[in-house]
Order: C-alpha cells, then structure tokens, then sequence
C-alpha cells in the first residue's frame, strides 16, 4: 500500500498546526476554569484538534494506492446446433430426448466447477438454454466470430461445439478456430451413412427479366448409388410444365450441369420450380425440388437519342446503354424524327445547333429529362449564360470534382478518369447556376480549371444535364485499351442515364419494402406520408393488411417514428402474400398495394449427410478431441480433468481517494457531534 498526493510531503506538517491553532483559539477563553474542569477542557481541545486536523489533512487530496488479486475461473462455452439437419437422420428421437438430457447433465456437472455459457446456433447465434432444431441455415463460423468477439480477453477454459458439421452458409470454420486461443472439444451429431439420393444441388439464374426476353436457367444436379436410374427434370410455372427431360444416372457419383432458356411471357413476380421425379430408391425426397423468383418487368425504359448527323459518339453511347437490359435506345437524325417524345423517359440531343422549337416545347410539356452533347449548349433549355457567343474550343481532360453528391461513381472509375484521354471542350467560361452540380471539369494540361465539362442541374423542376466537348467515343477506346472491356465506360454512362430517367414519386403516399425474401426474415414496412406541401407528416394513422394465399388476413397499424412510419411484422412461412396499406389525408383516403414473396429455405434438406471429418479437423488442430453423442461421460472427465483449463488470478493497482471514504466521514462526524454533546452536557463550556 501506498499514498500519495498532488502536494509535497511538507504541506503535511502544517496538518497539526492548524487543528493545534483552531483548538487553542476556541478554548483559550475558557483558561480560567482548567483548575475546576481541566479534564472536560483537554478533552473538548483534543476532539477539536483532531477534526480539524483531519479536515485539513483530506484537504491535500490524498489517495491510497494498493494492489488488488481477483481470481477468474474458466469459462467454458457451449455451442448446440440448432439446425433442422441435425434431426434429419433415423436418430431424431434420440437426439431430441436421450442426447438433450445427456447434454443438461454434462452441463450441470460442469458448472460446479467452472462458468459456463450455452448458445444455439444456425445462421445466427443467440445465448439460450433450450433447443428446437428448426434452424433453416448453419453457419458454424459465424458462432466461432461471436465468441471470439465476445471472449477475447476472458479466462476461455475450453469450447464444446456440438453440430454434424454441415454448413450451408458463411466459411469453412477452420479459417476461424485460429482466432480463438482456446482447445474445441467437438461433439459428432447427424449419421455419416451415405444414402441413395438424387436431388438439385443448385439453380443458378439473372434475378430480373424483361417481359417477352429470354430467361437463362442453370440447374446443377447430383446423385449418389442410383447408377442406371432413370428420372425426370421439369421445370414448371405456376403449376403449369413449361420445359421437361428424362436423365439416365450413369455412374454412382453423378452430377451434370443443365441449360435451359425460358421465355418471360407474364409480367410481374413468378415462381419457377424445378423438380426431381420420385423413384423407390431415392432415401431423401426432401430436395427433390427447389423454386426460385423471377421479377419479369414490362415497363422498359425509352431514351430517344437524337442527332444531328452521323458520329462516333452516337454508337459508343448506344452500344452502352444496350448493354443494359433496363433501356430502349431509339437514335434518330433531327431533320428526319416526326413523331411524338412521350413514350420516352430521357431525351439525347447531340450536336444539335438548332433545336427545333417543337422539340424544345414538348420536353417542357412532358416534364422530360434532357441530356446535351455537344460543343455550343442550347441556353434556352439549360437557362445557362456565356460570356462570349463564339466557342473557344481546346482539348480538355476530364477532372472529377469531388463535391458532386448526385450519384456515386466506383472508385475505379474515378482513378481510371485521371488516365483517360482529352476531347474537344468548349472553354468559353459557361456561367451555371447555383443548383447545378458538376461532375467533370476541364482539365487543360496540368491545370484543373473549374469551368465546367459534364454538369447536371433542374429547369423548372425537370432533370437537365450537359457534357460540353466533342469526342467521348475516346473514352470507351481507352476503357478497352486499359482493361480488354468497357465496364468503366458503361458505368459513367449508366449512372448518368439512370439518374435522368428515373421519375420523382409525387405520390402523397408511399409503402417501401422488399418484394422477395427469405421465410427466416422479418417481414418490415416503412411508410411516408405527405400533406399537400410536400411536407412529411404523422399525424394520420396508416394500417396494413396482409393476405396469404389462403386469403387468411393479418392486420397491423404502423408505428410513427419521427418523420415517417415502420412496421415489423415479423416472420411469415413460405407463399405469396398480397397487401393494401391506406390512410387518410385530410377527407381523402390513400391506398398502396403490391405482392411480397417469402422464399422457403431448404438448404437443410439439400444435404444431410454429416461431416465428422471437419469436426475431427476443429479439434485436433486447437487441441482439443472429438466425441459421439453417446460419449458425452467421457468429454465431462476430459474437461474436469484437463490441467489446461485453470483459474487466473489478476493483479491490479486500485487508486481511493481518502475523501470519498464513507467511514473517514463518519469518524470526522463522531468527533464533531461528541464534541458538541460534551459542550452542550457541560453548558457550552
């Protein structure tokens, strides 16, 4: 033990001084009667003496410093499997009854000696007590990064992980046992016995179509001693057989790839499944079909690109928005297009001197967005201004300009923008106005100017941008040139079109959420509602109703939180559920409805077959061994017995300051108060 203080040693010494000089002051007045009651006047002056000597000595800030020795016993944690293949074998009942109890009294018997913590485990894990092995996913490195996470600096003893080692999500969970500074102790649930199965390994399929395209499907399967069977593949479309093969198994390990292009010929969310005949000899009828969702749209997007003569500009930009299966490019010369703009959502004019007043007029009318290409920018419709009618033209570099906030560019993109080549720029000084956002300035040698080469602003409410230079089919020659592909350039290009085209909701009622989804998520809402301003409100109540395919209805309200609406209705089994949210705005009720999907999960039915080769692996590389189920006395001994799992004692400094000592108050207080009751017992001698 030590003390110590901000003070020097000296200041100490005045500590008695000062109770000696407070205590002589008080009582010197009552010198006269010592010889009658000498005692009683000692007494009294030494009590003073005292208090305020100690007064004065806490006064100092003084503090305690002392060691302190805090012993931790071993924690010893307990990871269950609590996936729905760990009772998909012929011992399920054993599990479920004899394996659980087993596992409570290796629990109980382990806990009289060290801490223990239990948690269940499938694609995420959660600190319990209980198992009911509906787990839809395993994911055994995700339980490995928790308690790695969450007992990295604790007395970890040793951790029993009990799973048949399958695992259909996250890594392998050898790459995450290095972590962990800790032996596992493995217990080998689920059967190793192969079995006669045939099932789909995976489909592999683009999660978006257009209505009258061409869907590409990839299914992948598997089977395991049916060697010479033979079974049908069909692929099927809301009950109705669309596509249909027979396959003849021809070794005892078969897997082969299938290919097959669907037709989207109905718009909207639809369900595919492709499904495995059933013959007598398949032991696992469980994944012998398996749907995925196909969002099949039929609103492509219309750009018309107008020009006014032939350019390399023209195909560069037309082969990159083709790329994309989101747009319609039709390309017209100016002089030639008759027909109307309002079938399409983004309007490209190109080297368009002279605009015709009726172009110009339908754009205002529509409210379309507008991109410009060229080297003198109509002013009418970008209500921009120059300082000279005659266009310099210079070559010009392209410089991204990080305050541009409209849409995010790659990274790469914007490295590879320093390297691409210069164009034909128009560097007559272009005055914008203060809502415009600039996404590429000109770069004229080493000097990065800040007139403006591509800029994005609104007129009148309307999305218009402007690339001021001639010559940006050097860009996609560069892009190739660099990468041996046009990635980069086809990003620029669909970010900028992406971004034009895309309509404001104007709706005063709004319902977010996600079309398709997993039957292990929460099924969330978010609402926003909007008064006659524009202005976000909540002072309406919005409700919901959800029906399943049963026409069984759900019923909610929304929850407010601040400027909009949420709810969480919680997890719903696999089907198709339709809903119709509303609320009333003033004397006006507004309605959304729309289709929500939730997907089945049957990865646990996929494979059941049990991996005790990864769980031997776990162990033997931390340390620690492999046990059976029924071997749960010895992993108890193993873990009672191991000379490796020990208590550490710790030792630390502990700092007290003496002032916020409670017992330091009382004493000062016993001396004051005995100090009084004597002078008042004594007629405040």
């Amino acid at each position: 033990m030590q003390v110590i203080s901000n003070y020097p040693w000296y200041y100490f010494l005045i500590c008695l001084p000062v109770g000696l000089i407070f205590s002589g002051i008080l009582y010197y007045k009552n010198k006269k009667n010592v010889e009658k009651n000498s005692a009683l006047l000692i007494s009294l002056s030494l009590l003073r003496f005292l208090s305020v000597s100690l007064i004065v000595f806490l006064l100092l800030e003084v503090f305690i410093k002392y060691l302190i020795n805090e012993t931790e016993k071993p924690t010893i944690i307990i990871a269950q499997d609590n996936s729905n293949s760990v009772i998909a074998g012929k011992d399920s009942l054993d599990i479920k009854s004899n394996y659980v109890k087993a596992l409570n009294d290796l629990v109980a018997k382990v806990k009289e000696k060290y801490d223990v913590k239990i948690y269940q485990f499938d694609s995420e894990s959660k600190p319990t007590e209980t198992f009911d092995f509906k787990g839809k996913e395993t994911d055994i490195s995700k339980v490995i990064s928790d308690i790695e996470k969450n007992y990295s600096n604790r007395n970890l003893g040793a951790i029993i992980l009990a799973t048949d080692g399958i695992y259909n999500k996250g890594t392998n969970p050898l790459y995450n046992i290095t972590k962990i500074n800790a032996p596992f102790y493995t217990i080998a649930l689920g059967d190793t016995t192969p079995i006669r199965d045939v099932w789909i390994q995976s489909i592999n399929h683009n999660d978006v179509v257009y209505l009258g395209n061409t869907l590409p499907i990839e299914v992948v399967v598997n089977a395991t001693d049916l060697k010479n069977k033979t079974i049908n593949i069909s692929i099927s479309n809301n009950g109705k057989i669309i596509k249909t093969e027979s396959i003849n198994i021809n070794n005892e390990n078969y897997t082969k790839i299938f290919n097959y292009n669907i037709e989207a010929t109905q718009a909207g969310m639809q369900k595919y499944t492709v499904s495995l005949t059933t013959i007598a000899e398949d032991q696992n009828i469980d994944n012998n079909a398996k749907s995925f969702i196909i969002d099949v749209i039929d609103n492509r997007q219309k750009i018309l690109f107008l020009a006014n003569a032939p350019h390399p500009d023209i195909a560069a930009i037309q082969e990159s928005i083709n790329s994309f299966q989101t747009y319609e490019i039709d390309v017209f010369l100016m002089s030639e297009f008759t027909k109307s703009l309002k079938p399409y959502s983004l309007i490209i004019l190109h080297q368009t001197n002279n605009i015709p007043q009726r172009i110009l007029d339908e754009i205002k009318i529509n409210s379309q967005s507008a991109l410009f290409i060229g080297l003198n920018p109509p002013l009418n419709l970008f209500n921009f201004s120059v300082t000279n009618s005659v266009a310099k033209l210079n070559d010009a570099e392209p410089s991204f300009n990080k305050a541009f906030t409209l849409f995010n560019l790659s990274n790469e993109l914007k490295t590879d923008l320093k390297e691409w080549p210069a164009v034909k720029a128009n560097y007559t000084p272009i005055n914008i106005s203060n809502n415009s956002n600039v996404l590429l300035n000109q770069k004229i040698g080493v000097i990065d100017t800040e007139n403006p080469l591509f800029v994005f602003t609104e007129n009148n409410g309307v999305k218009v941008a402007g690339f001021f230079g001639d010559g940006i089919w050097r860009w996609k020659i560069s892009d190739y040139y660099n990468h041996e592909n046009h990635e980069l350039f086809n990003e620029l290009i669909n970010k900028v079109v992406q971004y034009l085209s895309v309509k404001a909701d104007k709706s005063f009622f709004r319902i977010f959420t996600k079309k398709v989804m997993n039957e292990n998520e929460s099924l969330d809402f978010t609402a926003e509602v909007y008064n006659q301003s524009y202005e976000l409100t909540t002072d309406q109540d919005v409700t919901i109703t959800l029906k399943d395919e049963n026409n069984k209805s759900y019923n909610y309200t929304f929850s407010k939180k601040q400027a909009m609406y949420s709810l969480s209705a919680g997890q719903f089994p696999a089907g198709e559920y339709k809903y119709e949210a509303k609320t009333k705005l003033g004397d006006k009720v507004y309605s959304k409805s729309g289709v929500v999907i939730i997907k089945e999960m049957v990865a646990e039915k996929m494979n059941t077959l049990a991996n005790h080769r990864i769980l031997y692996q776990i162990a033997n590389e931390s340390g620690g061994k492999m046990f059976y189920k029924n071997e749960l006395q010895q992993l108890q001994k193993e873990i009672l017995q191991s000379e490796n799992i020990k208590s550490i004692t710790y030792t630390h400094k502990k700092l007290i300051d003496l002032i916020n000592l409670k017992w330091i108050f009382f004493l000062i207080l016993i001396l004051f108060s005995s100090e009084w009751f004597l002078r008042k017992r004594n007629g405040s001698v």
